[in-house]
């Protein structure tokens, strides 16, 4: 039996949607096309970090300069720095890359063929491209950053400027520009921020669309409700509300946006957990006060706003949510946080918290579940499951880990009966392995029922009562036997052809999939046998 994912509406659509933050835009007035480079971001906050690894928010795309619909849309590993439309060929020029932080300026030149999809990494090595500019058909002049900034103090102030010759520049192929044809030396050369610019134009072309232009990324939690509502949070948005219309019934503005939403127990609210990121200012890292409210669904009023005094991740399950407190500089552990309607109460010492180890929220869980480390010392090693009680007491059930050699990260969950499937990451010293990220079902005595293997992390899952629905952030949706762990059906996410990845993910009461993509739209799909 195969089944396919049909999607049925996109919610928080428009004009250049995949592309995220944009930071550079070029008009083509030959090909009436629009080429954008922009950023949807990466995929962890402070309270989860597992699905970052292979993951690159760079975005390039090519869109109909009448139209706006997206012609093409490619990722790039560094963010875009430049980009130039050939004179005659449907090809773009794409100069890459960023300083590492430390020490090199790495980048890519990348030749992306908008027809084919293809893209060409042209140089021999890592190397940031400033500008890239034709100047004939056969002549590409490039700006290059020095290799490093080794004994080097005006390094980030300069570039080296050389005119790349090709015949035909439709068939030059991966790493086949010399390194001798990068020689030059170094001048000053200026670095410019064109994200205010590149953001005036785009709404001067929505408009003379006749459309509306505002960024929108990160949907970092959606839910369904029975009316036919979805609530969602994302970038600058604490919560907002779609009617089964289509149409926004309300939205709650926020600095950072919304990174969870927990139904409160009175079934006409939820908790919303704000992110807070430090910030420079004057003479140190400063961190903006935690924000955890609890929102009216039906009007989108902020009925109460907690103020815990740290940073933390909220636990779903039971009557009472449950605040757990995020790392802090000296302190190896935290007390639980426990709130409902009627107020706070304060729980059980429990160890520390890192993104990395101890992420693991759980969906239509029917109690508090989180990751807690046996050493003091080191409280990511060594992690048990424990179930939390009313009251804040723990017990533990399994370790985390069922190979006793693997050190495993946390991800995402879904209790399924007397079960969890959940997500995660094996640890490696060289990084993410081939078949290094997995979703396994455990009994709650720690049995391993199955088990699946792959190459990405997953940035979203639940389950209805015979399918478990994994989100990679490769761009796949699985759907995989709940019983068994077989693959039902594999997809590639898109919109109308244009790929997007999936961040979250939830099984709507009425049985549809709700999607929160990377870029800020909300699918609503039903899956069709």
């Amino acid at each position: 039996m195969t089944r396919s994912l049909i999607v049925r509406r996109v919610l928080g659509d428009g004009p250049f949607a995949g592309i995220g933050e944009p930071v550079l835009a070029v008009v083509d007035d030959r090909s009436r096309t629009v080429a954008v480079g922009g950023d949807v971001g990466a995929l962890q906050w402070s309270g989860s970090g597992t699905a970052d690894s292979r993951w690159t928010g760079h975005r390039i795309g090519v869109y109909d300069r009448d139209s706006l619909r997206c012609k093409r849309l490619v990722r790039s590993r560094y963010p875009v720095r430049s980009i130039a439309v050939h004179p005659t060929l449907p090809l773009l020029a794409v100069g890459t890359g960023s300083y590492d932080g430390g020490y090199s300026f790495e980048g890519e030149l990348l030749l992306v063929h908008p027809d084919s999809a293809t893209v060409v990494s042209a140089l021999p090595y890592a190397r940031e491209v400033l500008d890239v500019a034709w100047r004939s058909e056969t002549d590409l002049r490039l700006v290059l950053a020095p290799c490093d900034d080794w004994e080097n103090p005006d390094a980030h102030e300069q570039g080296h400027t050389v005119v790349v010759a090709r015949a035909d520049w439709s068939s030059v192929g991966a790493r086949t520009i010399g390194a001798e044809e990068l020689a030059a030396p170094a001048e000053p050369a200026a670095r410019s921020d064109r994200g205010a610019r590149t953001r005036r134009l785009l709404t001067d072309l929505a408009a003379s669309a006749g459309r509306q232009w505002s960024p929108r990324r990160r949907v970092w939690a959606v839910e369904g409700r029975e009316d036919g509502r979805v609530l969602a949070s994302l970038d600058g948005i604490l919560a907002e509300s779609w009617l089964p219309s289509g149409d926004r019934e309300w939205v709650v503005e926020d600095e950072e946006g919304g990174r969870q939403l927990v139904p409160a127990s009175d079934g006409t609210s939820v908790w919303v957990n704000a992110e807070r990121r430090g910030h420079w200012r004057g003479r140190g890292w400063e961190r903006d006060a935690p924000r955890i409210a609890r929102i009216a669904v039906d009007t989108g009023q902020v009925l109460e706003t907690l103020s815990p005094g740290v940073g933390g991740v909220l636990v779903a399950g039971g009557r009472r949510v449950v605040m757990r407190p995020m790392g802090q500089p000296g302190k190896r552990s935290g007390r639980l946080m426990m709130f409902d309607l009627e107020g706070r109460v304060d729980g059980a010492e429990i160890g520390g918290f890192d993104l990395f180890n101890h992420a693991f929220p759980v969906r239509r869980a029917s109690r508090p579940y989180v990751l807690v480390g046996t050493r003091a010392d080191a409280p990511h090693r060594d992690k048990w499951l424990v179930a939390l009680g009313g009251d804040g007491t723990s017990r533990r059930l399994f370790p985390h880990s069922w190979v006793p050699q693997e050190h495993h990260f946390g991800g995402p969950a879904v209790e399924i009966g007397r079960s969890l499937v959940y997500a995660g990451t094996v640890h490696d010293g060289q990084g993410l392995q081939p078949g290094g990220a997995y979703v396994v079902r455990r009994s709650l005595d720690g049995e391993v029922g199955w088990q699946h293997r792959t190459d990405h992390p997953a940035t979203a899952l639940d389950a209805d009562e015979h399918t478990v629905y994994v989100a990679y952030n490769s761009g796949a949706l699985t759907a995989l036997d709940a019983d068994s762990g077989s693959v039902r059906w594999h997809t590639e996410l898109d919109i109308d052809g244009t790929p997007t990845t999936a961040l979250s993910l939830a099984v709507a009461p009425r049985g549809h999939l709700l999607i929160g993509t990377v870029d800020g739209r909300i699918l609503e799909c039903s899956v069709r046998q």
